[in-house]
C-alpha cells in the first residue's frame, strides 16, 4: 500500500498525464469567465471550465485580494496557475512577464502571460512538470515573485486534498 504523500503523488501524476494526453486533440483555449461547480475541499473551491476541454480546477480568494486558480487546461495539454488581484493594475493583456514561483522555499522560473478577467488584472502560468504540481499540493506556501520584488504569497492548506478532489472531478469529466 503507497504511503498517503505517494498516493497523492501518484494521482496528480495521472491527472498530468490525461491533461497532456488530451491537449492535442482538442480546440483552442478561450478564457473562461463562467466556471461549473462540482464541490469543495477544505479551502478551495473545486470547478470544471468548460472551455478549457472541461478541465477542473481548484479556486481560493485570499485575504491579500488574490483569487488564485491551480488547474489543467486540458486544450493545451498542460497544468496552470492564475492568479488576479485588483491591485495589479499595471498589467499588459498578452503580455508575457518573467516571474519565479517559491514553495516552500523551491523555486521554479516560469513565464506569466497577462490577461484580465471581469476587468480584473491577472497572470496565467502554464506548466507541463507533474513534480510542480504535486510539490504545489505538498507545500504550504507559494509565493509568486517578478523583477520588482514578491506580487503574492499564499496559503496553500488543504491544496492537497483539493488536488485530490480535482482529479475526482476530471476522471468523471473523462
Amino acid at each position: 500500500m503507497l504511503e498517503p504523500d505517494n498516493r497523492g503523488k501518484v494521482q496528480i501524476m495521472k491527472l498530468a498525464a490525461i491533461a497532456l494526453a488530451l491537449g492535442a486533440t482538442l480546440a483552442g483555449p478561450v478564457l473562461s469567465q463562467s466556471l461549473e461547480p462540482w464541490g469543495s475541499s477544505d479551502y478551495w473551491d473545486v470547478l470544471i471550465d468548460p472551455t478549457l476541454g472541461n478541465g477542473c480546477l481548484i479556486q481560493s480568494t485570499f485575504t491579500d485580494g488574490s483569487v488564485v486558480r491551480i488547474g489543467f487546461d486540458r486544450v493545451e495539454g498542460a497544468g496552470y496557475v492564475t492568479a488576479f488581484n485588483e491591485a495589479w493594475g499595471d498589467i499588459v493583456e498578452g503580455e508575457w512577464y518573467p516571474v519565479l514561483f517559491a514553495l516552500d522555499g523551491a523555486e521554479y522560473e516560469a513565464e506569466a502571460r497577462g490577461m484580465y478577467l471581469e476587468g480584473v488584472p491577472g497572470a496565467d502560468i502554464l506548466f507541463d512538470n507533474p513534480d510542480f504540481l504535486y510539490d504545489i499540493a505538498a507545500k504550504y506556501t507559494m509565493t509568486l515573485y517578478n523583477e520588482s520584488g514578491e506580487v503574492m504569497s499564499i496559503d496553500l492548506t488543504g491544496s492537497m486534498a483539493a488536488l485530490e478532489a480535482a482529479i475526482e472531478c476530471q476522471e468523471e469529466m473523462g
